[in-house]
């Protein structure tokens, strides 16, 4: 690339002025469709997007005092974040949980942990996000559970569950079952949610962690709308209706540093998803709405200087507002080095309500709507997610993408090129490859005990004991036949929380049938 010019992540060149005949044409209204300038016609001025901050760690005892002080603070709504073990099937006390009980989220075995994770929190009052994948069936039943046992009113229970398997084969790593089988445990969601949980996000498409794993602002959008296509296709394929499943499909995007394509990208990735819906068969608007959650971008975080997170997390921030995201979590400034500690945790949750409160980014619908610059590169993200979309299609779509490693070729590729700029000097990291000085001092540290693992395995050990577990080993047995029967599993595995069965037990359990994902090199 040519010195003298100038590119966004992406590669997309950037002119030095943009004019009038740069406009791509009438990006439409707000509040219809293609839904470019967003979903709502009148933006946050009614309704600000939810604030939310990604917590959990070490119990589901400790995650709750954290929960709590972020619902003092003003937070919205809940994410949660989940240890390894409980993402990948094992109980705390399984030897392939050793060391990760509680590290890089809070240790779930049962629904137990559940109750005490949400101890004093009604749950029909607060929006909740799980972010979990391999497991989220299991997760969706013992959040039900706990609903039930509150004696709320599953209608009004309302959130998101990730429950994204392809991106986890692409880029992050935590799956359990092939494909296949995979895709038939996200339908069953969606067909169960339909009926008993309405409000109820039954996936969150994420580009996300793809981002995170090195690819570009295109790229973020073309495997998430290839994989959303992949989604649909297999709801269709269950004979589900795409105008009641579709309003319950939402997205989970990154918000980086690039402040104008970032903004561009969220609102070509709106008018995409619209128009395939709508090739989907999809006629009821709401069916054709992207609606998204968005989170700041965790890989440019850097070590160095951590106090220039901040900064970062400001301007990602506002580039999801001015993209019209639904949903926002902020991530704390010293997170490059341990998980936030709760004065971290506070100013992220500031700078969203400083961007809602002072910053007047809210004040009006699609405010960098009619830009020269930013309809031109709405209009070029577009057209380049497009042909990488084609190129997936004519792969045989993102299963087979996924299966060829195409996916995860582009990504790698993308992460190589990037880091290889910073190596040279030509991507500039503030504080890290330039203006950087002796660091004195560095951010306080938050780290959990290893104990945490000894106390997750007692409370295994007293639940056991106390359970009824000729009604475990029944409820088990019931799983396993809901698969060999084709019947939607959904039903069984909520029967096997309430039996007290454990979130390794039930996913041991399918195992037997649908048996392990081990990828080709």
């Amino acid at each position: 690339m040519s010195a003298d010019k100038k590119y966004t992540d992406s590669a997309i060149e950037i002119k030095t002025l943009y004019t009038e005949a740069d406009l791509p044409g009438d990006p439409g209204k707000p509040g219809e469709f293609p839904f470019t300038r967003g979903i709502q016609p009148d933006g946050y001025r009614s309704k600000h997007w939810t604030m939310r901050q990604y917590a959990g760690f070490s119990t589901a005892e400790e995650s709750n005092l954290r929960y709590h002080y972020l619902i003092s603070q003003g937070v919205t709504g809940l994410s949660v974040a989940f240890d390894l073990p409980t993402q990948i099937g094992y109980d705390s006390d399984h030897p392939m949980a050793e060391g990760e009980v509680g590290k890089v989220g809070v240790a779930i075995d049962s629904l137990e942990d559940m109750e005490a994770l949400f101890s004093g929190i009604s749950l029909e009052r607060v929006s909740t996000s799980m972010t979990i994948n391999a497991t989220g069936f299991i997760l969706l039943a013992l959040y039900v559970a706990l609903a039930k046992k509150q004696g709320a009113d599953l209608g009004r229970i309302n959130g998101t569950i990730q429950n994204d398997i392809l991106k986890e084969y692409a880029a992050r790593g935590t799956y359990i079952y092939p494909p296949q089988p995979s895709m038939r445990i996200i339908t069953d969601i969606f067909e169960w949610c339909s009926v008993n949980l309405p409000k109820w996000n039954t996936i969150s498409i994420s580009g996300y962690h793809m981002r995170e794993a090195g690819c570009t602002a295109v790229q973020e959008i073309a495997f998430t709308l290839a994989n959303g296509k992949a989604y649909v296709k297999a709801a269709l394929e269950k004979g589900l209706d795409p105008d009641v499943f579709g309003k319950r499909l939402s997205f989970f995007f990154n918000a980086h540093n690039n402040l104008f394509e970032e903004a561009a990208k969220f609102r070509a990735a709106r008018k995409m998803w619209a128009q395939i819906m709508k090739e989907f068969g999809a006629t009821d608007q709401k069916a054709m709405m992207l609606r998204f959650h968005a989170q700041t971008g965790g890989s440019t975080l850097t070590a160095r200087q951590p106090l220039n997170n901040i900064v970062r997390v400001s301007m990602q921030s506002l580039a999801a507002v001015l993209g019209g995201t639904q949903s926002l979590h902020t991530n704390g400034y010293d997170e490059a080095l341990n998980l936030p500690t709760e004065e971290a945790a506070a100013i992220a949750l500031r700078t969203q309500q400083i961007i809602a409160f002072e910053s007047g980014a809210a004040d009006t619908v699609d405010p960098l709507a009619g830009s020269y610059f930013v309809e031109s590169l709405t209009a070029a993200l577009e057209e380049e997610a497009w042909q990488l979309i084609r190129q997936i299609d004519e792969l045989g779509g993102s299963i087979a993408a996924i299966e060829q490693g195409f996916i995860q070729q582009e990504i790698a590729q993308s992460a190589y090129t990037y880091q290889q700029k910073v190596e040279e000097g030509e991507k500039i990291i503030v504080g890290v490859n330039r203006f950087t000085h002796e660091e004195s001092n560095r951010a306080p540290g938050f780290k959990i005990d290893d104990a945490v693992r000894q106390l997750q395995t007692e409370k295994l050990v007293a639940l056991r004991s106390r359970r009824d577990k000729e009604a475990c080993n029944q409820a088990l047995q019931q799983i396993i036949e809901s698969v060999q029967q084709q019947q939607n599993l959904m039903p069984a595995v909520i029967n096997a929380v309430e039996c007290y069965c454990t979130l390794g037990e039930i996913s041991d359990a399918l195992r037997t049938v649908l048996g392990e994902y081990h990828p080709s090199v």
